[in-house]
């Protein structure tokens, strides 16, 4: 801190200038100071300005690039179970289509010709059916197939460990299959589909027996799936078998879709938390870190004024000395 001392009649060391001097460094570099945070909008330019709101903002900003990245793996996340739900909707569409058609031809009415024509038309969406499948892909990985799974990393602990959500469609997931009602060793609900044209399963949506192949297998001569003759072990007609096969595979397919969609919804909230964490993590960021414009201003102008002062402070003092000499005329 500076002392006001006159320096009397000593002309060699002038305390006073020395004093107007230091004081006008200090004020310049406060305006020096003031104008790069104006400029810059920070009020931590280097880790000199505020050692620990350094650390601190470093920190803050680290971990807030981590949750933007979580937030786009979210995205990825949902976009698989977007995909995926879409294509099972179509797909449940076009078994719908198919049991329409088996309970038409379950009608007195019709003769051998038009039962035949409906199940090959019901063949035809069983293609259509296997195309869909076949060509729900994302990642370069097939998704209702019966043997897609993903993690995403959307969140971390305080300890940097990873907090992960995951989608699996293989055929053992027990999701699926409802206190063991349903064969998953074979297929799962989501791609009992798989093989409907060539190499057809026979276990179609977790029902065995169900095979949508056999569609274009009936003729005149033999109506399979649309037969009425009862079956030895359980009694029924085969077009009554193919009718609740085909109700319960529409169950099964809209259990996955189900499924999906509950893991969407988890998503959809980890989205919203994430951009809330985000905003939250930028405004503590710039709470700590950026400058104050009207402080700042206030600071400058200050700091200007003292600036002016000291300039003239120093002129003062330099020439006070003056005064001395004049005793050796």
């Amino acid at each position: 801190m500076p002392s006001a001392i006159s320096g009397d009649s000593r002309i060699r060391t002038n305390i006073p200038a020395e004093n107007a001097y230091n004081a006008l460094t200090a004020s310049s570099n406060n305006i020096a100071l003031r104008q790069l945070r104006l400029s810059t909008g920070k009020r931590i330019n280097s880790a000199a300005d505020d050692v620990s709101g350094y650390i601190t903002s470093r920190a803050l900003q680290a971990r807030n690039g981590a949750l933007k990245a979580a937030l786009n793996s979210a995205g990825d996340a949902k976009n698989v179970t977007s995909i995926a739900q879409d294509a099972l909707d179509q797909i449940y569409s076009l078994m719908a289509q198919i049991k329409d058609a088996t309970a038409t031809a379950s009608s007195g009415a019709l003769g051998t010709d038009e039962k035949v024509a409906l199940a090959k038309g019901a063949y035809r969406l069983a293609q259509q059916i296997q195309f869909i499948t076949d060509s729900t892909v994302f990642g370069g990985k097939q998704l209702l197939q019966g043997n897609f799974t993903g993690e995403w990393v959307t969140g971390y602990y305080a300890n940097n460990e990873l907090m992960k959500i995951s989608i699996d469609l293989t055929v053992n997931n027990k999701d699926f299959n409802v206190n063991g009602l349903f064969d998953l060793n074979a297929t799962s609900e989501a791609t009992a589909i798989r093989g409907t044209v060539s190499g057809a399963s026979t276990n179609f949506a977790g029902v065995t027996g169900l095979n949508l192949e056999e569609f274009n297998n009936i003729s005149s001569s033999d109506l399979g799936y649309f037969g009425y003759l009862n079956d030895p072990v359980t009694g029924k007609s085969n077009v009554v078998m193919t009718l609740q096969s085909l109700a319960m595979a529409i169950d099964n397919i809209n259990k996955v879709a189900s499924y999906l969609g509950g893991i969407e919804v988890r998503i959809n909230s980890q989205e919203a938390m994430l951009k809330s964490q985000i905003t939250n993590y930028k405004a503590a960021i710039s709470r700590i870190e950026d400058a104050d414009v009207a402080t700042e201003q206030m600071e400058l102008i200050k700091s200007q004024f003292l600036q002016q002062a000291s300039l003239v402070s120093l002129s003062q003092a330099n020439q006070n000395p003056q005064q001395f000499l004049q005793l050796f005329r």
